[in-house]
């Protein structure tokens, strides 16, 4: 493995760590308080299914700390848009 791979890789699982970890708050205010209000259906869904396909990139190419990253990203992703289906009260227009 060249230096170069390293610096990848150390970048790599950083950079997946952080954006994880960035997303464990609003996961864990959102699990302990059912409060989904202030969360949009319709981003959490695109959200949901870009975090899904960024999963399926991992794979394909086999990098591990993006496969790790998102497959915790998008567990706790698909938690908190079961709350906001099970919880969350329609607008005006009828939307979540």
């Amino acid at each position: 493995m060249t230096s170069i791979d390293s610096l990848k890789d150390i970048v790599g699982t950083v950079a997946a760590t952080l954006t994880t970890l960035s997303f464990l708050p609003q996961a864990w205010l959102t699990l302990r308080t059912r409060d989904v209000s202030g969360i949009s259906l319709s981003m959490y869904s695109v959200f949901t299914v870009g975090v899904s396909l960024w999963l399926v990139y991992g794979f394909l190419l086999e990098a591990w700390p993006v496969i790790i990253a998102n497959a915790v990203t998008l567990a706790l992703a698909i938690t908190i848009l079961t709350l906001k289906l099970k919880y969350g009260t329609p607008d005006r227009a009828g939307r979540q």
